[in-house]
């Protein structure tokens, strides 16, 4: 999962009413400025500890493991490592361990899933440009915490204790204890060659190490990224759900915008689009295409229930203003957010708004990267603004962002099966989205490659329209087990459209 970090530009533009031909097909066009939309903030907070060297040993001047312990920190729910360089590569292990704020005690030591960068969009783009993009790890959910110990070993040192899981006083292991954390809630403007045809849902891979990965370690290999800091993410409490008096001025422009995009398909501000029979989801793709409405009776299913960005809590004032467009959709990525499995179903929106706030404000890209989310009781949810049913580009799929969207299934599932309720909501999704477009979801399409470790820029890939992440980049996305429930979502989702 190894590449740079960088984002994507498209079509920006107002929000717009209706679907086709202006927003289905439209023409690409030159980014808004990267402003951040103004709004009342909501609660949660990102507080940001700079590492410190946890050895004397030094590796051409650097020391080949930092860290960072402190029990001073407010509550947080999800951590990360983020770095200055986002072409820059963590070769090594990170790990943490967090104090309970309910009950005290400190968790043992976890895996943080270190090669995060096939998540981004595609070379060359404007965001990628704004200089505000860090390197990073994946999130990991953690729960309620008010204590932290982490340490980053190079992989030249990763072996060196690595499986020690004591639970002796974190607090004794960290050379420096950085108790004062720097609070970042502050303005975070800051034809394939390989021969793909084949059906990957029939051959998920061996999940046990990273596609694509480098060389065997070896003493002094590599040395950390400078600027390595950890990120403690409190999602903040839930926004009510409840909208302005009807005759009251509308002031926040950043949330009427993120509501008015999807105008056509739900009342302003809804926390959720309601699931529609098929008969009702075909009318409703006539009146939004217009004259553009096909005269064969549609290949598409039923509109599934969807959380909006309101109805998850999403703070409007983290992001940029203004929405990305891609021409139209011709595949759908699947990915897994490697974030972890210990959550219940019940703090999925909190999960959504902390790795929408590690997206924005830590790793410095325009808005969370992925179309969708889904949780593993199968709940849908809203994830880039701009419309679920408009071609929103997304920071998913490093390279293949153009004509495609993103949909992240919460967790980790390398060796963690996903649930049932969740592969069938992907199939649904799929279903729907993909049938807006007149996609097939058990058929073939190509994409051009923005740049990646997979594909040259500019080479013309041969996909499945419903393709995991590692079909379009070298990586473990969305995990062996995910990966392989993907050819029974291609035969779901086509059934779904009725084919």
């Amino acid at each position: 999962m190894r590449g740079f970090l960088t984002c994507s530009i498209g079509v920006t533009c107002a929000a717009a009413l209706t679907l086709p031909s202006a927003v289905l097909n439209a023409p690409a066009a030159a980014a808004a400025p990267a402003d951040r939309a103004t709004t009342t903030a909501l609660p949660g907070s990102t507080q940001s500890l700079p590492l410190a060297p946890r050895t004397r040993q030094r590796v051409l001047g650097q020391a080949p493991e930092q860290g960072a312990y402190s029990t001073e920190v407010r509550h947080f729910s999800l951590v990360g490592v983020v770095w200055d360089n986002p072409g820059t590569e963590l070769h090594g292990r990170v790990q943490v361990r967090t104090r309970s704020a309910a009950t005290g005690d400190w968790s043992g030591w976890q895996d943080v899933d270190t090669h995060n960068a096939d998540h981004g969009a595609d070379p060359d783009t404007a965001e990628a440009a704004s200089g505000r993009v860090h390197g990073a790890t994946a999130p990991l959910w953690v729960g309620d915490s008010d204590g932290v110990d982490v340490r980053v070993r190079a992989d030249g040192d990763a072996d060196t204790d690595a499986g020690d899981d004591t639970d002796a006083d974190p607090g004794t292991d960290a050379a420096s204890d950085t108790d004062a954390a720097s609070d970042t809630d502050a303005d975070p403007g800051t034809d394939a060659a390989s021969g793909t045809d084949a059906d990957p849902g029939t051959d998920a891979g061996d999940d046990s190490a990273p596609r694509g990965s480098g060389p065997g370690p070896g003493v002094g290999r590599d040395l950390l990224p400078a600027g390595l800091r950890l990120e403690l993410v409190d999602p903040g409490d839930e926004e009510p759900h409840q909208g302005p008096p009807a005759d009251s001025p509308r002031t926040d422009t950043a949330a009427d915008a993120a509501a008015t995009v999807n105008a056509g398909l739900v009342s302003f501000a809804a926390t959720e689009i309601p699931a529609l029979s098929r008969e009702d989801t075909e009318r409703e793709l006539r009146q939004l295409s217009g004259a553009d409405a096909p005269l064969a009776k549609p290949y598409i299913g039923p509109r599934p229930r969807i959380v909006t960005r309101h109805g998850w809590g999403a703070d409007e004032s983290l992001r940029e203003k203004g929405f990305v467009y891609t021409g139209k959709i011709k595949a759908a990525f699947v990915h897994h957010t490697a974030s972890g499995n210990g959550y219940r179903c019940s703090e999925a929106p909190s999960v959504i708004r902390s790795i929408y706030r590690y997206h924005v404000v830590s790793m410095g890209w325009r808005d969370i990267g992925y179309n969708f989310l889904v949780d593993k009781c199968g709940t849908i949810y809203e994830g880039r603004a701009g419309g679920v049913a408009k071609a929103v580009r997304g920071a998913h799929t490093l390279g293949f962002n153009n004509h495609s969207m993103g949909i992240a299934v919460i967790g980790t599932y390398g060796s963690h099966k996903p649930s049932a309720a969740a592969v069938t909501a992907v199939a649904r999704l799929t279903a729907w989205k993909l049938g807006l477009f007149g996609a097939n979801p058990k058929g073939k399409t190509y994409l051009k490659s923005g740049g990646g470790n997979l594909y040259p820029k500019g080479k013309n890939v041969r996909l499945n329209v419903i393709s995991g992440h590692r079909d379009g980049y070298a990586t473990e996305c969305p995990g062996a087990k995910l990966y392989a429930k993907l050819g029974s979502a291609r035969t779901s989702s086509a059934h779904l459209q009725g084919r």
